[in-house]
């Protein structure tokens, strides 16, 4: 009886160590994942059969090397050299400041025959030299014609004598979603480099603020140099100036965002022709408060607009501008971007139901600029500054609304954003104001701050 005893408890333990080792060895395979096989589970999914004639279908291309040939060579490398100066060590402040050169690069698009040239503001801010490298390597000095940091653009120009390869702009409102791009520009100084991608979304806006942002976004690798590079179309035509990546880590995770070719091309326009640009709006005031409305609804009037005019009322949701959808606030801004003042469009309105379309004239936008120390609005005005906003009622008698700043302090003001600079540098440093002004009855009179 005992030896059965002692046998059974063998058995017993036997069988509990086998079951530990089953459930170790075999049951816990994780921690053995050197030769471990994991099979692929595959799920049936729900669709509806199509037939297609294939002698009769088209397809997207996939060969893009026509486009790229085309636009290749028409993509430079930006070379920006800045001197700046500064303290670094404690050794500079007793041996004064070190001038210091600092280079950045990025890339630039060929835009006409004769040397003109767009690209980022960014890549070319604060810049001392400029220089360009084609793609076959030869060297010109540029200058700088103007730039829009709104929007990132600023257009460049080399002097040359024999023409040079370009890129032709599209219209950037035909791109559709899904469709084929292609990033061309100089990535980590690496010269002449093509990605492709597709259009992922269009009318971005990166900061998910409702600001004027109207990115075209595509997956098209795009890495620190392509700035200023060239998006183009299958076709090799311009649709797009690629300016910026969505990453934590510094380099291309998956999207790209380029201003669209229409807003670039009109900005272009207005440096050539104006000197600076020319913003065109409805002159209306938004009411954003609704995250759930497909378009964007009317919160007020604008002075001056002609929107209220045209039979536009508050509440009012524009759903089209020129047959194109709005869905969100940054696609209507960016279809504006590429209009000027003057210009009318045809807005499609959704009020409670009822759909109907009116014609627009755009007006444009008056930069206004803020005294934070007195309080005033102030805009430019031939004279020099024109007070718009003072804090006081209309009918107060202490309402300067509608004077003209003309000098302070004995300089002469000749534009409001110079007013401001003064207003607030002298009034932080603790110095009286002499301010000369015109006042509504056009004669000049002086007030003390």
């Amino acid at each position: 009886m005992r030896k059965f005893l002692s046998s059974f408890s063998i058995a017993i333990l036997g069988g509990v160590f086998s079951l530990l080792g089953y459930r170790v060895l075999i049951e816990n395979p994780q921690r053995f994942l050197k030769d471990e096989i994991i099979p692929i589970q595959t799920f049936k999914t729900n669709y509806n059969a199509t037939e297609f004639d294939l002698n009769t279908a088209t397809y997207a291309p996939t060969n893009f090397t026509e486009a790229a040939e085309k636009s290749v060579h028409a993509v430079v490398h930006v070379k920006n050299t800045a001197i700046t100066s500064g303290i670094n060590s404690i050794a500079d402040l007793f041996n004064g400041s070190k001038r210091q050169q600092q280079v950045g690069t990025g890339s630039g698009v060929i835009i006409s025959s004769d040397g003109y040239i767009v690209t980022n503001n960014h890549v070319i801010e604060g810049a001392s030299d400029l220089e360009i490298t084609l793609n076959n390597r030869k060297k010109y000095k540029a200058v700088l014609i103007g730039t829009d940091s709104k929007n990132d653009i600023a257009l460049l120009k080399i002097e040359v004598t024999d023409p040079l390869p370009y890129i032709p702009f599209s219209d950037s409102d035909n791109l559709k979603i899904g469709e084929w791009v292609l990033a061309v520009g100089n990535p980590y100084n690496l010269m002449s480099t093509v990605t492709a991608g597709i259009v992922s979304a269009k009318g971005r806006d990166l900061q998910g603020n409702y600001s004027t942002d109207s990115f075209i976004q595509t997956d098209a690798a795009v890495n620190p140099g392509n700035s200023g590079g060239a998006l183009v179309n299958s076709r090799g035509e311009l649709v797009g100036i690629n300016t910026a990546i969505s990453t934590n880590s510094g380099s291309y995770i998956g999207y790209s965002f380029a201003v669209p070719s229409n807003i670039t091309k009109k900005i272009i326009d207005d440096i050539l022709e104006f000197g600076k640009v020319q913003e065109a709006i409805i002159g209306f005031v938004p009411d954003l408060r609704e995250d759930d409305i497909e378009g964007v609804r009317i919160g007020d009037f604008a002075e001056g607009s002609n929107a209220e005019k045209a039979g536009l009322e508050k509440g009012d949701i524009i759903v089209k501008i020129n047959d194109v959808k709005i869905s969100k606030f940054s696609e209507l801004t960016g279809q504006l971007s590429a209009k000027r003042p003057g210009e009318s469009v045809k807005l499609t309105i959704d009020r409670n139901g009822e759909i109907f379309t009116k014609s627009v004239s755009l007006i444009k936008r008056i930069e206004r600029f803020i005294s934070r120390s007195y309080g005033l609005e102030l805009i430019d005005d031939p004279a020099g500054a024109k007070i718009i906003r003072d804090g006081f009622s209309d009918d107060s008698p202490s309402s300067i609304k509608g004077y003209i700043i003309t000098t302070i302090n004995g300089k002469k003001v000749k534009t409001a954003s110079e007013a401001v600079n003064l207003l607030d540098s002298l009034s932080r440093n603790g110095y009286r104001l002499k301010v000369e002004m015109i006042d509504l009855d056009n004669e000049a009179s002086i007030y003390f701050f």
